[in-house]
């Protein structure tokens, strides 16, 4: 049985008489995917990679077709999915954890996470804490006792914004670590998570917080040490040398997932065929061999269980900002 064959099957189980369609629903036509960026970023890539699996497995009828909408860092295409966008069910929106700590934040102004319909995440790229290859810590409780005694002590680099995924990883690794005054940390602010390592391997900044398919480069270069990543276990095939926070008793994960939203106001039956469309890509080989040429690590939730996800994520950063004073 091919891989496209259980969802027809499941299309034309859920039939519901009176539609106008001769399956309860399957998309007709193209197919959108926003991302939320410029081409190149990772929203672009989920749209591009993940629409081109849909194509192969022939889970659309024609082309998915990626429109870049770029602004309020995810934003924008936030604002235009809830207020122009509505009923509209051959629409995808690339999402993750950058798009829940906004949420979070509040920074989609009047929006929140129930104006949108959460379809699935297809996979995650896993933070990691690391420094130079000549740096005095050996591993991450060190660096975090050095927090413990002075929270200005170790000056931190990553690509986000102070506030944003990259900065909070630390702080969820350094509140579990037992480490006081949170915001005291110094953490710095770079354009990308590239300029941030440049300035940890050139000795000018402590310490790395980014993702662990950024830091490749410069840990096959060893001029990066990974002190920690931060996942459930440890992560597959190149990277299983790297211990977890976990196991150094330091209970942080911190997984940058990527997967979909899609508007309101669709039918429960067009949910369903995303949600079981995400699920079959996920299954499919055609996105192992995507996930493993682009360093995403297993990680995959669809439907309610996503959506819980989802909340519970932002609800935790929420909390997480408000203690070190971000949002009130």
């Amino acid at each position: 049985m091919s891989m496209k064959t259980p969802l027809k099957f499941l299309a034309a189980a859920t039939l519901t008489l009176g539609t106008s369609m001769a399956m309860a629903f399957e998309p007709t036509g193209k197919v959108e995917c926003i991302a939320p960026s410029d081409p190149g970023g990772g929203w672009d890539f989920t749209c591009r990679s993940v629409g081109n699996v849909l194509e192969e497995l022939d889970l659309v009828p024609a082309s998915v077709q990626t429109i870049n909408m770029a602004g309020a860092g995810g934003g924008v295409a936030y604002a235009h999915t809830v207020s122009k966008r509505a009923g509209n069910e051959k629409l995808l929106v690339a999402a993750s954890t950058a798009t829940t700590t906004r949420l979070a934040q509040g920074q989609f102004q009047g929006l929140d996470a129930d104006m949108v319909n959460w379809i699935g995440a297809l996979g995650a790229d896993y933070g990691v804490i690391a420094v130079s290859k000549d740096s005095k810590y050996q591993d991450l409780p060190s660096l975090m006792n050095a927090l413990k005694e002075d929270p200005r002590s170790v000056k931190f680099a990553g690509g986000s914004a102070k506030g944003g995924w990259d900065h909070l990883k630390v702080l969820i690794a350094a509140k579990s670590a037992g480490v006081d005054s949170l915001p005291r940390i110094p953490y710095l602010s770079y354009n990308n998570g590239g300029e941030a390592m440049t300035q940890v391997v050139g000795g000018h900044v402590d310490a790395f917080t980014g993702d662990i398919t950024e830091a490749q480069g410069f840990m096959e270069s060893g001029d990066l040490r990974v002190l920690a990543v931060l996942a459930d276990e440890r992560l597959p095939g190149d990277f299983s040398d790297i211990p977890t926070a976990k196991e150094q008793g330091i209970d942080a994960v911190g997984p940058n997932w990527r997967g979909f939203y899609m508007p309101a106001d669709i039918s429960d039956d067009a949910k369903q065929y995303w949600i079981n469309a995400m699920d079959t890509v996920y299954q499919s080989e055609e996105w192992k061999n995507v996930m493993q040429n682009n360093g995403l690590m297993p990680f995959h939730a669809t439907g309610a269980e996503f959506e819980d996800f989802v909340k519970n994520q932002i609800n935790d950063i929420e909390s997480l900002s408000k203690e070190i004073g971000l949002i009130k």
